[in-house]
């Protein structure tokens, strides 16, 4: 957000990337709940895998922008 607003320079694709990124996360997440329903897992196992994929695109993008600025 920072970095729309002109506070801490970007490169000129983030802001795509940032949308891309988004989509391709709940994507995965969509597959691996339905793969874990689908094993029946438990409901809090299921959730687990959906937010496992927001988790690992969050920890990855805080890497790359802390880099950056």
């Amino acid at each position: 957000m920072a970095g729309m607003m002109g506070v801490v320079a970007q490169s000129p694709g983030e802001p795509f990337r940032m949308v891309a990124e988004k989509q391709a996360a709940a994507s995965e997440s969509l597959f691996a709940m339905a793969q874990a329903a689908s094993r029946g897992d438990s409901a809090d196992r299921v959730m687990s895998a959906a937010l496992r994929p927001y988790s690992k695109r969050t920890r990855a993008n805080s890497r790359r922008l802390t880099r950056k600025g």
